[in-house]
């Protein structure tokens, strides 16, 4: 799904072109081509490829220890950073009324991996690629150019299809004593979208010299710890790793899931209840081309 990103940093804002229209012309006329027709409003396209092989095990469960590194293993530390501020979530969340038109675009970026987690590890209906909206994948690439050497950013999860969020939630509540929260509901309201089908939500790490970091949990562990203030008490990298990504995603505009220290977003409705704004962004949909 991924490919070694390029040397010079940039963001590529895909906007596929629908294929053109014919008129109808009366007989014995030559039909005029009418003007390309532009893709329905918030639609982008995802070039095919081939599909990874399924996993050996049931996604029920399924953890991603292949992805990320322990920070100790690799070395990875950084000088003591500011305590976390008190994160919230909020109790209710507008609803979209008035979404923006702003293209999905792919990010590539020569300090951000994309690992492509759900692809690669053959969820039906994972896309290759990775996918936010313009200014979310904007703001990103702010981050990983002002993290300090040598660390950058790995994307685990940016945009996600509406049936994705379905597949993952269901198997996510096969645990019935998982809380409620570690998975959005896959609402298909217009009004009430998930935030990853909308484009808004990334879920991101940190990188040192290039390895993706697991900051105290791996990826997906609906745990206690994988809360982002866990290790606040406990002195050590993980605390001070957490304390760098949190802050920098903060200050770029960003707002943090509580109980995910990975998850962050920005222009989706969680955004909007935080920010006192109005949501952004309504669900997005990819057409594979």
């Amino acid at each position: 799904m991924e490919t070694e990103p390029p040397n010079r940093r940039r963001v590529l804002l895909g906007a596929g072109v629908g294929m053109a229209a014919l008129a109808l012309a009366p007989a014995c006329a030559t039909a005029t081509p009418t003007a390309p027709a532009a893709p329905p409003r918030d639609t982008f396209r995802v070039p095919a490829q081939p599909r990874p092989a399924p996993p050996e095990r049931p996604f029920t469960g399924y953890t991603y220890e292949w992805l990320t590194a322990d920070p100790a293993a690799v070395g990875a530390s950084v000088a003591p950073q500011p305590p976390l501020p008190n994160l919230v979530d909020p109790q209710q969340m507008p609803p979209v009324d008035e979404p923006v038109d702003e293209p999905m675009v792919p990010v590539f970026d020569r300090a951000i991996q994309l690992t492509g987690a759900y692809w690669h590890a053959g969820w039906p209906e994972a896309v290759p690629g990775t996918y936010l909206r313009a200014e979310v994948a904007r703001r990103l690439v702010g981050v990983a150019a002002e993290l300090p050497e040598p660390f950058g950013l790995a994307v685990l999860d940016g945009w996600r299809s509406l049936a994705l969020q379905r597949q993952i939630f269901h198997a996510a509540y096969q645990d019935p004593a998982l809380p409620p929260g570690f998975v959005s509901e896959p609402s298909s309201d217009p009004r009430t979208p998930p935030p990853h089908p909308a484009g808004g939500a990334v879920d991101v790490t940190l990188t040192y010299q290039h390895r993706p970091l697991a900051l105290g949990t791996l990826f997906d562990a609906f745990v206690p710890a994988a809360a982002a203030a866990a290790f606040e008490g406990i002195e050590g990298p993980v605390r001070e790793l957490r304390r760098l990504l949190t802050h920098r995603m903060l200050a770029a505009g960003f707002v943090a899931y509580p109980a995910e220290w990975w998850h962050f977003e920005y222009g989706t409705r969680r955004w909007a209840a935080l920010t006192g704004q109005r949501p952004r962004y309504a669900e997005a949909h990819a057409i594979t081309t």
